[in-house]
């Protein structure tokens, strides 16, 4: 079984919402399931040591996920237009991947979720890009033909699935059009990994 990394982290629910419809695209691909991770909050005391496995949601994501998967979907809330400290602090410590390219050659694709429409979902989304390209991954937008792109009030962009989760107390559903586009993201990134696992033009 083909397994494609959908690594995230979320911390209202929005991105962890996000990153599960977008598993679900994964897994409607015969032949390929999602492996969901995220990664622990960083805390500002240094000492401060987290339990190995969290509470609840999704276990704490491990070098040898990244290596194991045919590919990696991340995602992030938005921090002042820029991927949240906890997943940088993740992907900062990648180096070893790096220089063994064991990522190089993977699909990858990005998502994301912000309070308001206009609160840097695509800067967040090409802040997140940035590293994979340097691993030597290929990544993976949404292209214009998946209506829901031109459709949408909300999110959803050419660079990766995105979600606007509102200012309120609770946090906004998935609307129709964010759930086919992350669902379409999952489904391409893991098509494009069948095909590149057995040799055929993506």
């Amino acid at each position: 079984m083909t397994e494609i990394l959908v690594l995230y982290y979320s911390r209202n629910g929005s991105v962890a919402r996000l990153a599960r419809q977008i598993a679900r695209g994964v897994e409607s691909v015969p032949g390929v399931s999602a492996r969901l991770r995220t990664v622990p909050p960083v805390a500002p005391e240094t000492e401060k040591t987290l339990p190995p496995v969290p509470e609840d949601g999704a276990p704490y994501a491990q070098h040898k996920d990244l290596k194991e998967c045919a590919g990696l979907i991340l995602g992030s809330p938005t921090r002042f237009g820029n991927m949240a400290a906890p997943m940088k602090h993740f992907l900062d410590g990648t180096s070893a991947l790096w220089l063994s390219g064991s990522l190089a050659g993977k699909p990858a694709a990005v998502f994301t979720s912000t309070s308001t429409m206009h609160g840097g979902q695509e800067s967040t989304l090409l802040s997140m890009m940035t590293p994979l390209f340097h691993h030597g991954m290929l990544l993976v937008g949404l292209p214009y033909t998946e209506p829901a792109l031109t459709t949408t009030q909300s999110g959803g962009t050419p660079y990766g699935a995105s979600h606007v989760a509102g200012t309120g107390k609770a946090p906004n559903a998935l609307s129709k059009d964010e759930e086919a586009l992350a669902l379409m993201l999952g489904r391409r990134v893991a098509e494009i990994a069948l095909k590149l696992q057995s040799g055929t033009s993506a």
